[in-house]
């Protein structure tokens, strides 16, 4: 068990929102489902919480009712070794769902995402400060990032 897990608070679709994402990050699984009881505040036999991992990390989802809304304030960065990756995991976040700038991608949850390619921080903070800034200036104009067209800027 990891010490620190990200605890995600949906409306009433906790479970859902887990199998979800199951389908979309290999070496996922669901871990724990807990319902409520008869004590409530919610429907006996209603999902609490949702534990799972996703692609080997733990995650816990509450179905908590409307109050709180996902922003951009919090985001998951997946961290992507091939345009390949970058384009599945787009294609599959991004349905329902709205993109955004910068590899940014909000699901159909609300949730936020940034599809980050693993050779960015050296193309964005490399020694050469010129390459650097126009890597950062083809970036900002990109939606979904396009590794090729980092590399060639």
């Amino acid at each position: 068990m990891q010490k620190i897990t990200p605890f995600l608070w949906f409306d009433d679709n906790a479970e859902e929102a887990a199998q979800y994402y199951l389908g979309i990050f290999p070496n996922s699984k669901i871990l724990k489902v807990v319902r409520y009881t008869e004590a409530g505040p919610g429907p006996a036999g209603k999902v609490l919480t949702v534990n799972f991992e996703l692609d080997g990390r733990e995650f816990t989802a509450l179905n908590g009712g409307p109050q709180f809304k996902f922003s951009e304030a919090i985001s998951f960065v997946v961290s992507c070794e091939t345009q390949a990756e970058i384009d599945r995991l787009w294609g599959a976040l991004a349905v329902d769902g709205k993109e955004g700038q910068c590899g940014w991608v909000r699901d159909k949850y609300g949730l936020w995402w940034q599809l980050v390619p693993r050779i960015l921080p050296e193309l964005l903070g490399g020694g050469d400060r010129a390459r650097a800034a126009r890597a950062m200036q083809a970036m900002m104009k990109m939606s979904k990032l396009d590794i090729a067209a980092l590399r060639d800027a």
